[in-house]
């Protein structure tokens, strides 16, 4: 299967795992993720439907937009993408307007063109919700219409909610699989960049969620597989998990040197009879 971009840059991206994502994700007839992102594990898989959850409301504002008025969102979007619009003064100023827009569909288009012009993808917010993320000084941001219109096209299937994790995978039944894509646990006391939106993910939350994993598989017989760094703790929490050890990149950094290759874990909740392919296998 060919690997498809996302349409946005994001922090954490799934893109350079793909491959190991998709082998060690079960077969079903639902994908959901409670921690959807930039979606690449959904453009890179191939199940019936999906539901696709975050947090982060003006993401899902974001992706019902494309979804429903693809064409429309294209070209007004592709109007802030010209060269006098990627200079900090332009920018601040729409970052100024995004904080202060009470529209759907501007705060959308808003929202692309920050996400293209800001450092590094991040989708950080201050304690009063304002975006705050500065100007990330690129020759010139590209303009996913490519990525746009595969997005779209893939989204008939799918389902965007912006709601709390556990909501989420109280919706997973027998035929589901999850895919959980959390904040990650910092490597170190300086690494810490969980606060993507303005609810962090403590050490208590990514308790719950494994625990919720372990309950969803072996009572719902609905299969988990959970994405974190491969740390003493991380083992701990998905004693009850599957373990796959695999190479991830942290890149959120200026010094070259941070931008190193780390363990991450793949941590599959299977029940124990189960039987079946990987997602990205044919049936």
């Amino acid at each position: 299967m060919k690997k498809n971009r996302a349409f946005l840059k994001w922090a954490g991206g799934k893109y350079p795992l793909i491959e190991d994502i998709r082998r060690h994700l079960p077969a079903g007839d639902c994908l959901i993720e409670p921690f959807v992102g930039a979606g690449s594990v959904f453009l890179n898989t191939d199940y019936e439907k999906y539901i696709l959850a975050d947090i982060n409301s003006d993401l899902i504002n974001l992706y019902n937009i494309v979804k429903e008025r693809t064409d429309e969102f294209i070209g007004d979007a592709r109007q802030l993408f010209y060269a006098e619009a990627n200079t900090p003064q332009i920018y601040y100023s729409m970052r100024s307007e995004f904080n202060l827009c009470t529209d759907a569909y501007r705060r959308a288009v808003l929202f692309l063109y920050l996400n293209r012009h800001c450092y590094n993808g991040l989708c950080r917010y201050n304690l009063s919700g304002e975006f705050n993320v500065p100007f990330g000084r690129y020759k010139k941001p590209y303009f996913p219409e490519i990525e746009l219109n595969w997005f779209a096209e893939k989204a008939q299937s799918a389902v965007f909610v912006c709601e709390h994790y556990q909501k989420t995978l109280m919706k997973a039944e027998w035929g589901s699989v999850v895919y959980c894509d959390p904040p990650y646990v910092p490597l170190s006391t300086t690494a810490n960049f969980t606060a993507y939106h303005t609810n962090s993910f403590n050490n208590i939350e990514q308790q719950n969620l494994a625990r919720i994993a372990h309950q969803l598989a072996s009572e719902v017989r609905v299969p988990v597989l959970i994405s974190n760094h491969d740390t003493l703790l991380t083992r701990e929490w998905y004693c009850d998990a599957v373990l796959h050890v695999v190479k991830g990149r942290r890149t959120i950094s200026r010094n070259i040197l941070g931008r190193t290759k780390v363990n991450e874990l793949l941590a599959l909740y299977h029940y124990a009879d189960q039987q079946g392919t990987p997602a990205s296998d044919p049936n």
